[in-house]
């Protein structure tokens, strides 16, 4: 369980902070009853972008877990090793969808998060409410039904907040399942105008492959996934003497240029997702931390214009390259946070310590804990502004 913990641990500490953020704010605002409590929590988890991801389905499996998970626990009085077990189990439901799904749901603009978050949710919950193997299943059926989520809303709020709805709607599933909704799993899944038909996927269960979380990633910096690899080759380019404002062209696996696909930004949250203003920030300011995006830095923005991307499919979807005046001068297989280069226990820490203070001290240590205590801490910063 140790690397569920690890996941759960890093996606409070992204609430605790986020919490604070407009969309989270918004979401709070208008909660209204468990489902709102649960899209407010996913918003807050979600919204910095620096939750953890599973590359292999290209999807953040705790954003809609771990709130589903957690608000379903406090509201029946479950421990915190229940609420654990039933998140590990909804991130490996979400995970083997997300992973058998991609990367069709990228190519069809879908956000793969939102579309297979459902599911991860309406596990969790099923295990919480005490459903047997037939009534979770006709819970994830319920859930595929409201599958959605659009990539465009990269960039806005809308990415939290569809991801924070997808949990809710997978709570839903569940609950509708325990009241005794039943619809045909097989049909929904797989057949005509199923969800396979419909998003152009492929529907599995968890069972084929490796469990998600051997592959799941810890992110070092709080914007997308898919330009770490952009950011840490412009750090390996500056310490060889690029200077910030040089031109350079970056090369990157084109469901990173997909993914993150802004060029020029006006705002913070569009500064997550643009490889040109993230690998010129790098080059002028080193690597990017929360802070980075509370607005744009005009002057590197200025610099982003002189940042070119290019696409090659030979390179891994994590692979990244920077080349100044004919050469490569930076280049990354895996940035830090993956897998191939996980961070350690004390960069782990460092990361929760300064996103959450030390609020989570010891908040997944003892099993028999009340899980209500988890959600608190998240609760605490999602209070509407006075």
């Amino acid at each position: 369980m140790d690397a569920y913990r690890t996941a759960l641990l890093d996606w409070l500490a992204c609430a605790a902070r986020g919490a604070s953020e407009p969309a989270a704010r918004a979401a709070a605002a208008a909660a209204d009853g468990l489902a709102g409590e649960v899209v407010a929590a996913g918003a807050a988890g979600h919204v910095l972008d620096f939750d953890d991801t599973y590359l292999p389905g290209l999807a953040h499996l705790s954003a809609p877990v771990a709130p589903a998970a957690l608000a379903v626990a406090a509201r029946r009085g479950a421990g915190v090793g229940d609420a654990l077990a039933a998140f590990a189990a909804g991130f490996e439901a979400m995970g083997a969808l997300a992973r058998a799904s991609h990367p069709a749901l990228y190519d069809g603009g879908w956000h793969p998060t939102a579309v297979c978050g459902p599911v991860g949710a309406a596990v969790a919950t099923a295990r919480l409410l005490g459903l047997d193997a037939d009534g979770e299943r006709q819970a994830v059926a319920l859930a595929l039904l409201r599958a959605g989520g659009l990539r465009a809303a990269f960039g806005s709020d809308g990415k939290a907040l569809q991801v924070g709805m997808a949990a809710a709607a997978g709570v839903q599933a569940a609950q509708l399942a325990a009241a005794g909704a039943t619809v045909d799993v097989a049909r929904v899944a797989r057949g005509t105008a199923g969800f396979e038909e419909a998003f152009g996927a492929r529907y599995a269960e968890p069972g084929d492959g490796p469990p998600a979380v051997a592959e799941n990633w810890i992110k070092a910096y709080p914007c997308c996934l898919q330009s770490h690899g952009a950011i840490e080759a412009a750090l390996i380019a500056g310490e060889g003497g690029v200077r910030a404002g040089s031109t350079v062209t970056v090369v990157v696996h084109p469901v990173s240029r997909r993914a993150a696909a802004l060029d020029d930004v006006a705002d913070g949250l569009q500064a997550k997702f643009s490889i040109p203003y993230l690998t010129a920030y790098a080059l002028r300011h080193g690597a990017p931390v929360v802070e980075s995006f509370d607005g744009v830095d005009e002057r590197v923005r200025a610099d982003a214009a002189r940042v070119e991307v290019r696409t090659d499919a030979a390179l891994a979807e994590s692979e990244a390259l920077v080349l100044a005046e004919g050469r490569i001068a930076g280049r990354v297989d895996a940035a830090l946070g993956s897998p191939r280069r996980p961070m350690d226990a004390a960069a782990l820490a460092a990361k929760v310590r300064a996103l959450a203070g030390d609020r989570l001290d010891g908040a997944l240590d003892d099993p028999d804990a009340p899980a209500s205590g988890l959600l608190a801490l998240v609760a605490a910063g999602l209070a509407p502004a006075r």
